[in-house]
This record gives structure tokens, C-alpha cells and sequence, in this order.
């Protein structure tokens, strides 16, 4: 499948800014399973200096630097990117015949094995995913049994998840914490997504946090309008002899051809697609528009 993909933020200020640094983080990522084909950004008011680079998780990055006086600034991304359906559905099908045990990759997770170094920055809390509660820690244990594939084990808390939480946008931002989301039993994706990652590092295994694109199809019969997707977050564990494999807890299904990787990190906090200072005072707001379009 091949997708031509539109992200549009708009940040609109109370006050005249007179420059500004943003990091964009909107170009999509090449992957074993994704190839990114074509790929502009424009900026408005246009930036004076643009610098790209890979951060230390390999996201690609645009550096934004406007000097221009403005009261609202505009970002656009569009890119193109082909998703390879047979391998992806080669690596689920591998993952699903994984037999490793719960309890033999706590082991693994915990040993000196150096095979597995990078992962293990993984296992551990981040600025968005703190420590978590005893009840997170429970939750998560009625799905891994020590004796219980971890791909299996995985897979149920993502249904559990789904089953036991409500989308309800509005409920939370992305600062509201992993255990007020818990205790409310709602929230949106991207806190499905932090609950998921704290659960699983809560009883050491190495999960981390991936943001992107999932395309929406209209109802039968109706026309897509442009503009009505949204960004995306799932998560991903790493299973020892499978590698990283990819969960959607908001829709209950493994990330399929309509899901497009932007990057990922250990919380949204390492992916967030757009970041910066400006200088200015008073209040702001921001809009954001995507679209997602599977090409003929």
C-alpha cells in the first residue's frame, strides 16, 4: 500500500512573536516494513535557517529557525510512503509462532546478555511514564503468567485494554497522568499507549512508545473528507527471537498496511511532532489537520 500523507499544525498567538525555534519531528521513518518515498515541509512564515538531522533514536528532525515578526505560524508536511504488507504480516505470523515464555524473557531482560543492550534503555521510567502504582502493576500481571508466550500475554493486555477503557477525547491532554488515565478507566491513544508501555515496564519488559498515522475509511457509501484523520499511537514490546513487534490498544489489532510510523522513543515526550521556544507573552493555541489517502 501506498499512502500520500498530509500534516498541517497551525499555532495562533495572543501576542505578535518575534522568532521562533521549533523542532519538527514530521517525516516519516524508513522501516523494515515501510519505505518513505517522497517527503517536503513547508513553513509559514518561512524559516530563515533549516537543519536536518536524526536524534538519538534515529527520528528525523527539522530544525526551524523564524525571525520574522507573526501572529500565527504554519507547518506542513506531505510526504509518500509504501508500506510492505507481506513482510509485515511475515513478522506477525513469526511472532505469533514465538513459544517464548513470560518467564524465559524476564530472564534474558535481566541477565548481562550485551545482544540486547539498546533495548534495555526500554525497561526503564521516562519523563512521561514515571514509576508507576501497585494497581498498574496488578492490572498488568492477570495477563503474563510466567509460563504464558509473551507475544500471547501482549496481546490479551491489548484487549484489555480495549475492552475495559473508553476513547473520550477531551477527557485528558498529553500531560495527564498514566494514573489518573487508569483510575478513570478513558482517555485517547496516546494514553492507551503510556498505560500499555507503564503495565509492561512495570514487570521489566522493554516497551516503547510509537507515534504516526492510521488511515480512517468513511462510512459506506460516503465520501472521506480531507482533513479528518488524526496522528496515531501504539505501542511496541520487544520479544526476544521476534524483535520489536507492534500493538494498537485503541482499535484491538496488531498495526496493519493502513499504519504509518513517524518514530518512536520512550514516550511521547520523544516524538512529539512539534516542539519549540518563541518569544513572546500571552495565551496560544494550536490546530492540527491530517490527512491520510491510500493511493490507486
Amino acid at each position: 500500500m501506498t499512502y500520500d500523507i498530509y500534516h498541517q499544525s497551525s499555532f495562533y498567538y495572543q501576542q505578535m512573536v518575534t522568532f521562533s525555534h521549533n523542532l519538527a519531528r514530521l517525516k516519516p521513518r524508513d522501516t523494515p516494513f515501510q519505505k518513505l518515498e517522497s517527503w517536503a515541509l513547508e513553513v509559514a512564515p518561512t524559516a530563515v535557517m533549516t537543519e536536518y538531522f536524526e536524534d538519538y533514536f534515529g527520528n528525523r528532525i527539522a530544525h526551524l529557525l523564524v525571525r520574522e515578526a507573526h501572529t500565527h505560524l504554519e507547518v506542513t508536511a506531505r510526504s509518500k510512503v509504501a508500506v510492505d504488507t507481506v513482510a509485515l504480516e511475515a513478522h506477525y505470523a513469526a511472532a505469533r509462532a514465538n513459544v517464548l515464555s513470560v518467564a524465559e524473557a524476564l530472564l534474558l531482560f535481566r541477565s548481562a546478555d550485551t545482544s540486547i543492550i539498546e533495548v534495555k534503555q526500554y525497561l526503564f521510567s521516562s519523563a512521561m511514564i514515571p514509576g508507576v502504582s501497585d494497581a498498574i502493576r496488578l492490572f498488568a500481571l492477570e495477563s503474563f503468567t510466567n509460563q504464558r508466550p509473551l507475544f500471547e500475554a501482549a496481546s490479551e493486555l491489548m484487549e484489555r485494554i480495549f475492552e475495559e477503557f473508553v476513547f473520550e477525547s477531551g477527557f485528558s491532554d498529553i500531560s495527564t497522568p498514566v494514573e489518573e488515565v487508569f483510575e478513570a478507566r478513558k482517555g485517547v491513544c496516546q494514553d492507551f499507549a503510556h498505560l500499555s508501555i507503564a503495565a509492561l515496564r512495570s514487570l521489566g519488559f522493554a516497551a516503547r512508545y510509537v507515534s504516526g498515522y492510521i488511515e480512517t475509511l468513511p462510512p459506506d457509501g460516503e465520501k472521506k473528507l480531507f482533513g479528518a484523520d488524526a496522528s496515531h499511537a501504539w505501542f511496541s514490546v520487544f520479544i526476544p527471537g521476534s524483535g520489536w513487534v507492534d500493538f494498537d490498544p485503541t482499535n484491538n489489532l496488531l498495526p496493519s498496511s493502513r499504519h504509518i510510523v513517524l518514530g518512536w522513543g520512550r514516550d511521547y515526550a520523544d516524538v512529539a511532532p512539534l516542539q519549540g521556544v518563541v518569544r513572546s507573552s500571552g495565551a496560544s493555541s494550536v490546530g492540527v489537520k491530517v490527512d491520510v489517502r491510500a493511493l490507486e
